[in-house]
């Protein structure tokens, strides 16, 4: 299979080089933060190797002298630990390590689960590490797998190969690299399986897992559409509180996310109810679903990234009045202001009335509509100054 460059592997390798700082990176299994590790790191400890995790819970001094760091060499070695978040006193381990010996080498922890969900109690890491969340791949990242030095990259297109391919196997390398229907889903049948019954099992205290393997099947149906907890909890026979909470452990997971809606400045404006997407666009059946998924998926990569960055404090959000009558799909924040609306459609290539309404109201810099059935076009969609219609394929390439 060929390998795949990945824009992270920069942005790790110039964070190792420039800042003093511990890397965290966290991701869904499978997205490439093994073999990202494998370029960058230079001695490696995974916790789930029974061998390699006695030496963790042998303390700081035992890892010390593994990666050898009494010994002098011309570069900073790299450490990279792997899944460590499953050690119970990962937090407290990290923070005297790194206070001993971050002056002689370089950590980076990944993580298959959100690594803020488990900072709990002890001793805050606070200015001793940097996050930075990886995601499948991207039409921008296939067209350029370099670090952006911009929010926004100039026109480019990895070509119609490579959309094809993102539209059926998702953005995971590995399907993405296959290309078969076959192998897909049998991946995706087992990524699902490991999920519920090893990862969720093995790191929380959730009772009921065959329950909320169902839950979790039904919210895989659900992409695209409003979480209401209470509607959602009934299909599987638990309450409101516990539906909640299964999708928060979801989404800790990388299964999905929450878009919340976005109210100020809003007359109106829905302000509770979230909507959910599934990471693995290639999942969601329905055709219109599916645009709207991968859409998703790509701004959120696209503002975790920023953030991620120091470009700024960037968010993801939908609008939506609560009588339903408007509502666009999403708009992006920028430091707490409207910067982007953006409205997806399969085929529809007349400008919806309240996206542009919309964005006279909130006086978003960009409003744009995107088409996934418009071909490519050499377009700057972030040039353009009125509210337009562009080509999914050209919109999504200039982001990373």
């Amino acid at each position: 299979m060929q390998e795949i460059p990945r824009l992270y592997t920069d942005v790790v390798r110039r964070h190792l080089e420039r800042d003093r700082q511990m890397v965290f990176l966290s991701g869904p299994r499978q997205v490439g933060k093994t073999t990202l590790c494998g370029k960058v790191g230079t001695v490696r400890l995974n916790w789930d190797n029974g061998t390699q995790r006695r030496i963790i819970l042998g303390g700081e001094e035992k890892v010390a002298a593994f990666a050898e760091l009494d010994r002098e060499r011309a570069r900073t070695p790299v450490l990279v630990l792997d899944e460590l978040h499953h050690h119970p006193g990962w937090k407290r381990f990290l923070k005297g390590f790194f206070d001993e010996y971050g002056e002689r080498v370089k950590v980076v922890v990944t993580g298959s689960a959100r690594l803020d969900v488990y900072k709990r109690g002890g001793d805050s890491l606070m200015g001793r590490y940097f996050p930075y969340r990886m995601h499948p791949l991207s039409v921008g990242e296939l067209a350029r797998p370099v670090q952006p030095e911009a929010v926004t990259a100039p026109p480019g297109y990895p070509g119609e190969e490579a959309w094809e391919g993102l539209w059926r196997f998702g953005g995971f390398p590995e399907p993405f690299a296959k290309g078969e229907a076959g192998f897909y889903g049998r991946w995706q049948r087992l990524r699902f399986e490991q999920l519920v019954r090893e990862d969720i099992r093995k790191d929380t205290a959730i009772r009921g897992l065959d329950q909320m393997e169902t839950f979790a099947r039904i919210l895989a149906e659900r992409s695209g559409e409003q979480l209401v907890w209470a509607s959602l909890g009934a299909e599987v026979q638990a309450n409101e509180v516990t539906a909640k909470n299964w999708t928060a452990v979801l989404e800790s997971f990388f299964f999905g996310f929450r878009v919340p809606p976005w109210a100020r400045g809003v007359a109106g404006a829905l302000r509770k109810t979230p909507k959910w997407y599934l990471r693995d666009w290639a999942r969601v059946a329905d055709r219109g679903k599916r645009c709207e998924t991968m859409l998703a998926c790509h701004l959120l990569k696209a503002v975790q990234l920023w953030t991620d960055l120091g470009f700024g404090e960037y968010s993801l959000h939908y609008v939506r009045d609560k009588g339903g009558r408007h509502e666009v799909d999403f708009l992006v924040a920028k430091d707490g202001k409207p910067w982007l609306l953006a409205e997806c459609k399969a085929s529809d290539t007349t400008l919806t009335p309240a996206l542009a309404e919309f964005g006279r109201t909130l006086g978003a810099r960009h409003v744009l509509q995107t088409v996934f059935d418009l071909p490519y076009e050499e377009i700057d969609c972030f040039g353009l100054e009125r509210p337009a219609v562009v080509p999914a394929r050209t919109f999504l390439a200039q982001l990373p």
